[in-house]
C-alpha cells in the first residue's frame, strides 16, 4: 500500500507530468494506486490522483462505490463540460440546486469538507492501462469525482474550489462536522 500524501505537501499544488509511456512500472503504480484507494475506510475514498501518492504523473482512478469497478485514467484532458438541469419547476429547480451541491472531501487533507458546485457532466479524453485512447461522456457523482481528480492533476485542492465559490469548509470532529471559521 502507498502512502496519501497530506496537504500541505508541495506536489499537491504543482501541475504533473504527461505519461510518455505505459510500461510495467506505469502498470504496477495504478494497481499499487487501486490497493491503497481499496484501503481507504474512514473515510471511504472514491478517487486517486497521483500526486496524492507523491508521484508527478498524469494518472488518476475513480472507484464510486465500494462494489464498482475501478476506473483508469492517464494523460486525461477534459474537452466538454455541461451542466444539465433538473426538469423541475423554478422553486424547486432553486431547492435542488442547494440540494445538489454535495460536501467533497479529500484523502489529501482529511477530515475537511466543503460544498462544491460542479458540472455534471464531462467529456473526458484519455488513456486506459493498454495505451487505447477513449473519448466518454461521464455524468453524475463520476464527472464530481474526474473533475475533483483532473484538479489534482492541476495543483488545485478542493478547498481553493470552495473559497472561490464563497463556500464554507467544516472539519469533522467526534462525527460531527463544525464549521471553521476564519
Amino acid at each position: 500500500m502507498l502512502k496519501i500524501v497530506h496537504a500541505p505537501a508541495p506536489i499537491l499544488t504543482k501541475g504533473v507530468r504527461e505519461v510518455k509511456k505505459i510500461d510495467k512500472k506505469i502498470r504496477e503504480l495504478v494497481y499499487d494506486m487501486e490497493e491503497t484507494l481499496i484501503e481507504q475506510i474512514d473515510p471511504q475514498g472514491v478517487g486517486l490522483a497521483a500526486p496524492q501518492i507523491n508521484e508527478d504523473l498524469a494518472i488518476f482512478i475513480i472507484k464510486p462505490t465500494l462494489k464498482a469497478e475501478t476506473l483508469v485514467f492517464i494523460n486525461p484532458k477534459i474537452l466538454e463540460t455541461k451542466q444539465v438541469p433538473s426538469p423541475a419547476s423554478q422553486t424547486e429547480k432553486e431547492k435542488d440546486k442547494e440540494e445538489d451541491i454535495k460536501l467533497e472531501g479529500c484523502l489529501s487533507i482529511p477530515r475537511i469538507w466543503g460544498p462544491v458546485s460542479r458540472n455534471t457532466k464531462v467529456l473526458l479524453e484519455y488513456q486506459d492501462l493498454t495505451g487505447e485512447r477513449h473519448t466518454e461522456w461521464f455524468s453524475g457523482f463520476k464527472a464530481v469525482i474526474i473533475q475533483h481528480e483532473m484538479d489534482h492533476l492541476s495543483g488545485i485542492l478542493f478547498t481553493e474550489r470552495v473559497l472561490e465559490q464563497k463556500g464554507k469548509l467544516y472539519q469533522e470532529k467526534d462525527g460531527e462536522l463544525e464549521k471553521i471559521e476564519g
